[in-house]
Formats: C-alpha cells, structure tokens, sequence
C-alpha cells in the first residue's frame, strides 16, 4: 500500500509540472517572444485605415467592382468567413465540380471585360484549400491589370507597378510560389491612384 502511495504521488507530482511547464510556462514564454519580436504577425497581421481595421493580410476579401483587383474564390462562402475555412471536398471526377469551374471561368471572362488571351490562371476558378487565400498569382494579377487601369483612368504600367509593390516571393527564397497579395494591393491602389471624384467605394 505505500509503494502505491509513493507511485501515485510521484505521478501526481510529475503531472502537476508538466501541466505548469506546457500549459502555462511554455506558452507565456512564446506568447512573450512573439508579442516582442513579432507583434504584428501576433496579432493577426491586421490592416488599420482611418483608424479601424479593415481586415488581415492572411485573410481574403471579396472584391467585386471593376476597380479593384478581385480574389480568388471561396469555399466558406463569398464572405470569406473565418469559421467556414475548409475545401470543398470535390474531386476531378466531381460533376458538380465541373460546373462550377465552368461558371468561374465565365465570371472571369466577363470580369476582364473579355480580355482573356490562352487559359485562364486556376487560381482564379479554384478556391484554396482552407477558402481564405487572400493571394493571387502574378499571372492571375495581370489578367486584371488593363481592366483596372481603365476603371481607374490609369496607365496600366502604373498599376502593374503597384502590383510588384504588392507581390511577395518565395519563403527564405525556396518554398512556395510569387504570390500578390489582394488586399494590400488595392489598399495601393487607393492610395496611390485613387478614384476620381463621385466614384464610390468598394
């Protein structure tokens, strides 16, 4: 009975440090290095106008006037809502998988004024794995780039310019593609060539 009492104890005791080391040592110590190293990333990596925010640049917005660049497709909804993050779960086989993209590929063409030359991008008809994918391809961008110009009254190399300020390359150089961040770029937009006056907002 007390080699059971011993072991119980020892447990007990083992479990009451493992609980303080990584349930509230371990996560304090990162939350305290992250809040002071990377505050921005901490917290949410959050965009600010006017005082209030407006959004995160790891979350997508739907973009739908001809001023702006638009984004991907979203499989949580056209909102891009945070709690329906997941994929669609189609397969190539899937006809209804099919039919959408053929819808998408539509809404492209007519979103582009037409000015589709060659295959259209994927990303542009293909929501991302987790829906909230707030980047583009480079090449999706420039699909867009004449349509925007005009809506803006702009030259269009002063917005493929914007569009490189807002492209991101590959992770610590290797991984992943050159991606363009939406909704960064058309705060760029905003502010660098703005709408002319009487045009509303987004």
């Amino acid at each position: 009975m007390t080699m059971l009492t011993t072991h119980l104890r020892r447990a007990a005791l083992v479990t009451l440090a493992l609980m303080i080391v990584t349930g509230v040592a371990y996560p304090a110590v990162v939350t305290a290095l992250a809040q002071l190293l990377f505050p921005h990333q901490a917290n949410g990596s959050l965009i600010e106008a006017d005082g209030r925010i407006i959004g995160s640049e790891l979350i997508g917005q739907r973009f739908t006037r001809p001023e702006y660049f638009h984004g991907r497709p979203s499989a949580a909804g056209a909102g891009y809502d945070d709690t329906l993050s997941g994929a669609s779960n189609k397969g190539p086989t899937d006809r209804a998988l099919a039919d959408s993209l053929i819808a998408r590929a539509i809404d492209t063409i007519v979103a582009v004024d037409g000015g589709v030359k060659g295959r259209i991008p994927s990303d542009l008809v293909t929501a991302s794995g987790s829906g909230l994918d707030p980047h583009l391809s480079p090449a999706s961008a420039e699909l867009q780039v004449e349509r925007v110009a005009r809506a803006r009254a702009a030259a269009p190399d002063s917005v493929r310019r914007l569009v490189h300020a807002a492209t991101e390359g590959r992770q610590i150089g290797i991984f992943g593609e050159p991606r363009v961040n939406v909704l960064r770029l058309n705060r760029l937009l905003d502010r660098w060539l703005p709408l002319s006056a009487g045009a509303t907002a987004r």
